[in-house]
């Protein structure tokens, strides 16, 4: 299971400075896999070889009081219910705040670990003035300067002492199944389909956005299929101001997708692709998970001649340069396809675990790189002696060349979608390092 860090706190404390500092190294690492974008509230960290994820809670600013006092206190119960560890952060410049105060309150009654993280402290005089914060109840204050990375070490040593390894011991028969998540922006008929698998109404479903709330595993056997679903299902409680829905369902979506092995993203036919399902296609393809995308409530759209055609290449469009991903159109509501969905998602399980024989790859491939090598780079001709598959659990490749940095991105994906062509990785990442021979 997936550890997850949580930054929360009031604006300008030095929220996302800390955020940066976490992920931002490895960040770097990450977007250079094509086209990633960066999401500013989520990243990958890892401290003394325990990765973890962070959110940094700070959704939005907002003019009003009120409606500002709101937003922090979703922030805090998004940490509280996302996260295995929080992090409190205030600032010594300014003192105890009522807003401190506030989400002090709130973190005291709950069980979470939370660290209380006092910033801005540069010089000594400010760590005598950090004394104030013992005040807030949350234990012994840790004194940084997220700026200058001083004092993050060994906030870091202690945090991750929280975290539980990240091993699977439990040799449990279900630990082998393949994890299929449904997810998806609020109301695109996520428990429905659920629901409409398992053939019970197990969730309640109820038109109202953000009804669901905790995941429920369930295993499926039915059909010759034999799978974990993991529904992020439950009951939430309506909040009393609307949301800023498109944060929340992207941060509630990290946790299911990090736990499973292939997301079902589910979009709604009549409202098309949005910003808010690519943010969350995103997170799929960022963590590596086996992607299978339902376009449900197509009883509902108006059918020409190429409707589904059209429709397809459309979401092609949007999720370039990754196209090689099943799309499904279905209705829940008719059960129209639903089964096509599983079948698609186990195919993809599989896709992703696929393991090919280096000698076959080398086979199939070193011809195609001989007939169309690497264009030449400053006078000098790459040459790509032998390829591997690499030890990793999802499908990644080593080519071995005599100059790996001269090999562009356009010939990185023409070996990619070649690899696809060849061997079946429909709906699962493939990655590709270029290695010194």
């Amino acid at each position: 299971m997936g550890n997850i860090l949580a930054i929360v706190g009031r604006p300008n404390v030095g929220k996302s400075t800390l955020f940066n500092r976490l992920v931002g190294m490895r960040q770097a690492i990450v977007d250079e896999i094509s086209g990633v974008t960066r999401d500013r509230h989520y990243g990958k960290s890892d401290w003394n070889g325990k990765e973890f994820s962070v959110i940094d809670t700070g959704g939005y600013a907002i003019n009003s009081e009120d409606i500002f006092e709101n937003e922090i206190r979703k922030q805090v119960h998004l940490a509280i219910d996302e996260a295995d560890v929080i992090i409190f952060m205030v600032d010594v410049t300014t003192g105890i705040t009522d807003f401190d105060d506030t989400v002090a309150d709130i973190l005291r009654r709950e069980k979470k670990k939370v660290f209380l993280v006092v910033n801005k402290v540069d010089n000594n005089n400010r760590i005598f003035d950090s004394h104030e914060f013992h005040k807030l109840g949350l234990g012994e204050p840790y004194c940084v300067s997220s700026i200058s990375g001083s004092g993050t070490g060994d906030l870091l040593d202690e945090i991750v002492k929280y975290f539980s390894e990240n091993k699977n011991d439990d040799n449990d028969e279900t630990d082998i199944l393949p994890r299929i998540t449904i997810v998806g922006k609020p109301n695109v008929g996520k428990s429905s389909l659920t629901n409409a698998l398992l053939d019970e109404e197990r969730n309640i479903v109820t038109p109202i956005a953000g009804t669901t709330r905790d995941s429920i595993e369930t295993r499926y056997n039915k059909f010759g299929f034999d799978f974990l679903l993991i529904d992020t299902a439950g009951l939430r409680k309506k909040n009393k101001i609307i949301e800023n829905l498109e944060f929340y369902s992207v941060m509630r979506s990290v946790r299911s997708i990090e736990n499973s092995d292939v997301c079902i993203l589910m979009m709604d036919a009549l409202q098309g692709v949005e910003a808010q399902d690519m943010s969350i296609y995103n997170l799929i393809i960022k963590n590596k998970k086996g992607c299978v995308i339902v376009v449900n409530k197509w009883d509902l759209v108006e059918k020409e001649t190429n409707t589904m055609r059209d429709y397809k290449n459309k979401i092609l469009d949007r999720i370039a340069p990754f196209r090689d991903v099943p799309i499904i159109f279905v209705s829940v509501i008719n059960k129209l396809r639903i089964y096509d969905v599983l079948q698609a998602a186990m195919k993809v399980a599989e896709n992703r675990k696929r393991k090919i024989a280096t000698r076959q790859l080398n086979d199939v491939l070193l011809p195609i790189i001989e007939e169309t090598p690497p264009p030449a780079t400053k006078g000098k001709y790459i040459k790509v002696k032998y390829i591997t598959q690499l030890a990793s659990p999802t499908p990644a490749f080593a080519f071995f060349c005599n100059l790996p940095q001269y090999i562009k991105e356009p010939y990185k994906r023409f070996l990619e979608n070649r690899l696809r062509e060849k061997f079946e990785f429909t709906g699962s990442t493939v990655q590709l390092f270029f290695r010194q021979k």
